[in-house]
């Protein structure tokens, strides 16, 4: 699909719903609104669909679940036609399928590209939102929904001098949609996390030299991609209402191969023919080899083990196989997939600096310099993660009952019923928000159940004369936390990850999704089945 110039709506255009967001939240916000008859429109920053495959372009940019999972369930008919070409689908082949269901489902009319939402204010008395938009215009809409993705907000570091460099400096979120030649290139890489572990081996291959910036180690699992087989393909789409629901009940709701064994309650050869059997598999399935490994520090200290052994294989240089090797537990920052990646830093031209050791200090217009030593280079990438699962929501100034801010109100961390809804703020929807798995699960899959609990209860507030839905504070409260007390059972706020917004300067340290899909959404088909407790329904006044 071209990409789309930005469209005029009509001042002060009056909707039912407002989406913030032409990702796969958005799109499927759009479609099953527009399928109970309503007047919905998008609003999208970029040129196009797609949201984060739209963004992230970045050599080496792909899914790391497998594309069949990380794919729409809603529609059957899209599922059968739909050929993946690879285990993990790059980020063009994500994009092409993004255009193809929009166009699929006739939804490119009602989205407006290149258009920011720059405000959105409650208006207590007409009980709608009043949005403002980049071109200053203003429209309203009864409900509001924030579909703006959880990775979508690049995190650009404070560095002194950065803005002195005289060549290049790239974001991996913001890559130039035309790609960059990097040949003959000296390339500065800061980070070391997902978008970092992908592109490096790329862009090793390409530029004159790499020197990598790392202040902490991730660990990386290899992906083992490959062409999809065909009959692996016919016999998941002959079954793929089974397969899916299948995962829904796994703890990340993707076929992890959940086990239900103790790391710890095994023999040592059980144990590690276990992780070798998964290793050779690839993939974020070597999580779930044993139920305990994000539950039990002993347990999951015998991964850390087995991934050591595996980087110590595949770095010739003992010291740099140590300083790639991370010291907290398997699993409590994401959990990296890649092609190569530790066997790169064997190349001559590949060069590793430990910023725990020396600490970076300054960008010049020329070299990146650090306590001990100063690197010429000619670019400079900045593979440095996002503002996750919060930076796009408070991108926007949104104003709830009586002018309240949002980013007022989560100055001290995210504050969401079910990452559904917050107090304070009527009809406003949170897609995959903070206190829902989100990324602690398989995205899409995710996407549609909190889109079909949206429209469901739109529908069910149209249905009953209700002009309005809110979060109860209390139920607010108790569920926030509930979501902490949960994540305090687990290894995950054992270290500084963008779970916890830490990777922020300045962001309050909250661990922010939920952990374990098949309680999440029993959860959610409660709080319905009760009425939508937990929150507030506001009766249409009589004429």
């Amino acid at each position: 699909m071209a990409e789309t110039q930005i469209q005029q709506s009509d001042a002060g255009s009056s909707y039912d719903a407002v989406i913030v967001g032409a990702g796969f939240a958005g799109l499927y916000m759009l479609h099953r609104l527009k399928r109970q008859g309503l007047q919905a429109r998008i609003f999208e920053a970029g040129s196009g669909v797609g949201g984060t495959w739209f963004w992230n372009r970045y050599p080496g940019a792909r899914c790391d679940i497998p594309s069949v999972e990380y794919s729409y369930q809603f529609s059957d008919e899209l599922q059968q036609e739909w050929e993946w070409s690879e285990k993990y689908a790059t980020q063009a082949e994500i994009l092409k399928y993004a255009n193809h269901v929009a166009e699929r489902f006739d939804l490119f009319g009602d989205i407006q590209f290149n258009t920011k939402v720059e405000q959105s204010a409650y208006d207590d008395e007409q009980r709608l939102w009043r949005v403002t938009l980049s071109n200053a215009e203003q429209v309203t809409a009864q409900y509001v929904i924030m579909a703006t993705g959880c990775l979508s907000v690049p995190n650009f570091p404070k560095i002194k001098g950065l803005e002195d460099f005289s060549g290049n400096v790239y974001h991996t979120g913001l890559w130039p949609h035309e790609g960059v030649d990097l040949t003959g290139k000296r390339v500065g890489v800061i980070g070391t996390g997902s978008s970092a572990i992908q592109s490096i081996p790329i862009i090793a291959d390409q530029a004159q030299s790499v020197t990598v910036f790392q202040r902490t180690p991730n660990y990386s699992v290899p992906a083992r991609n490959a062409p999809l087989d065909p009959e692996f393909v016919a016999d998941i789409k002959s079954r793929y209402q089974e397969y899916r629901a299948q995962n829904w009940q796994r703890g990340f709701g993707a076929d992890f191969r959940d086990s239900e064994r103790s790391a710890l309650e095994v023999s040592e050869a059980e144990r590690e023919a276990e992780y070798e059997e998964r290793w050779a598999k690839g993939g974020l399935a070597f999580l779930a080899a044993f139920a305990d490994l994000p539950f039990d520090d002993a347990a999951n200290a015998t991964a850390r083990d087995f991934i050591a052994a595996k980087i110590a294989d595949a770095v010739d240089d003992p010291e740099l196989a140590k300083k790639l090797t991370p010291d907290t537990p398997v699993g409590c920052k994401r959990l990296c997939v890649d092609t190569n990646y530790y066997q790169t830093f064997n190349r001559d031209d590949v060069t590793l600096v430990d910023l725990r050791e020396h600490p970076l200090q300054a960008v010049t217009a020329t070299s990146v310099k650090t306590a001990s030593a100063e690197y010429e280079v000619d670019c400079l990438i900045l593979a440095t993660g996002f503002d996750a699962m919060t930076g796009a929501v408070t991108q926007v100034d949104i104003r709830g009952s009586g002018g309240q801010s949002l980013q007022d109100k989560w100055q001290e961390g995210p504050r969401a019923y079910l990452g559904l809804a917050t107090a304070g703020f009527p009809n406003l929807f949170l897609i995959t928000g903070p206190g829902s798995p989100s990324v602690l699960s398989n995205m899409l899959p995710s996407i549609e159940q909190h889109v079909e609990w949206v429209s469901d209860c739109i529908a069910y507030l149209n249905g009953h004369q209700f002009a309005a839905i809110e979060a109860q504070a209390d139920a607010e409260d108790a569920w926030v936390e509930h979501v902490n007390e949960t994540a305090e059972l687990s290894i995950y706020p054992n270290c500084n990850s963008w779970y916890l917004g830490a990777n922020v300067e300045g962001k309050k340290r909250v661990f922010m999704p939920y952990l374990g899909v098949p309680p999440y959404v029993e959860k959610c088909r409660e709080v319905v089945a009760n009425n939508y407790e937990g929150f507030s329904l506001v009766q249409l006044s009589p004429h």
